[in-house]
Order: C-alpha cells, then sequence, then structure tokens
C-alpha cells in the first residue's frame, strides 16, 4: 500500500471512529448501526470491512476512541482550571460534574454513557470497558490528596459517573442541574480537610 493510500485508509479509519464514538455514547451500543455511522464518517457501506472485521471490532475500537478523547478533553479542562488556581481535584470534579457534561452527551466520559450496558456486552467490548473505568478510577486517584483513606478513586469515580447519569435522565430543565450541584458540593466538602484549595 503506498503511503498516499495509507494515508488516506488512516484518515477515513480515524474519521468511521469518530463517528462511532458519537453514536456509542448518544445511542448506546444497541444502537450504533454500521450503515449509519458509514453514512455520518461520508463513506459507503461497502467499505467497512477494509477497516473492521465486524461490528463487535468496530464498537470496541470506538469505546476505547471514545475513552481517549474524553479523557484527553477532561485532561485539557482541568488544565485550565488548575492553571487558574483550582486543585486537581476541584477541577475534575467542576469539570465531570457540570452542566456541559450532562448535555453533551456524543463527547462525554463513555463511561457514564454506556456503563449499563457493558455487563451484558460480548467479552472483549467489556474488557475495552473495564479498561476505560479502571483509567477513570486512575485519574481520580491522581486528584486525591495523599491521605485519601483506601478507596476512596472508586467511591469518588462511582460518584461522578452515577451523578451524571442522574442528572441526565431527569435533564436541565428536570431537576439534573441540582443533582450535579448537590453531588459537588458534598465530594468538595468530604476533601476540604485534605484539599484546602478548591
Amino acid at each position: 500500500m503506498s503511503s498516499t493510500r495509507s494515508s488516506r485508509h488512516q484518515q477515513s479509519h480515524e474519521r468511521i471512529l469518530d463517528a462511532a464514538a458519537r453514536a456509542v455514547r448518544r445511542a448506546g451500543v444497541a444502537g450504533v448501526g454500521v450503515a449509519e455511522v458509514m453514512k455520518e464518517a461520508g463513506l459507503t457501506h461497502g467499505g467497512f470491512y477494509a477497516h473492521f472485521a465486524s461490528r463487535d471490532a468496530l464498537l470496541a475500537e470506538a469505546l476505547e476512541h471514545a475513552g481517549r478523547q474524553s479523557n484527553a478533553r477532561v485532561r485539557e479542562r482541568m488544565r485550565t482550571r488548575t492553571d487558574a488556581g483550582e486543585s486537581p481535584l476541584s477541577a475534575l470534579v467542576n469539570e465531570y460534574l457540570s452542566g456541559a457534561h450532562m448535555e453533551a452527551l456524543e463527547l462525554g466520559c463513555p463511561v457514564a454513557a454506556v456503563g449499563s450496558d457493558m455487563q451484558r456486552a460480548h467479552e472483549a467490548l467489556r474488557g475495552v470497558a473495564q479498561s476505560r473505568v479502571r483509567g477513570l478510577a486512575a485519574l481520580v486517584a491522581d486528584t486525591l490528596p495523599g491521605d485519601a483513606p483506601p478507596g476512596s478513586a472508586w467511591a469518588l469515580a462511582a460518584t461522578l459517573v452515577g451523578a451524571i447519569q442522574l442528572a441526565r435522565v431527569l435533564g436541565p430543565d428536570g431537576g439534573g442541574n441540582e443533582v450535579l450541584q448537590a453531588c459537588r458540593e458534598t465530594v468538595l466538602l468530604q476533601y476540604v480537610r485534605q484539599d484546602s484549595i478548591v
């Protein structure tokens, strides 16, 4: 394969992954159709198998892609907040439990978007989801003060995911913003003694 053709192939692959990652977050795993993803990527349905062996292979790679995108986005926004004086913990909590994240279904955290689907998913997809969950817990652990109680990263990660899921169910006009505010305040109060710059 020539370098030009290889480059075009890689660009098409990335477009498919971007479209599939948005679709997974928006519609859940069961709601992702190959034809719709290819159309959104601006490619023909027939070209799908030049990129993926199956729909399951697409879903697994799309979920991993969504996780990388989300992680990079959150870290960038956290960096903006910490540069302005917020602690890493406050930056993470305020960014994850924001109204923008609640409403950004196609761009938000894939763990929150499809976590409940994963317990019934095939093994390869469940493995990717487990990796994304561990990645979120590791991100949380990086922000916690050194003397946080054992298990705090798991407890906080579960709180973040659960809060955004509940807020999305209620919606911005039905109480979702109140859920996010209550969870932000409660989480930050819990760590205020260890993490005083909030």
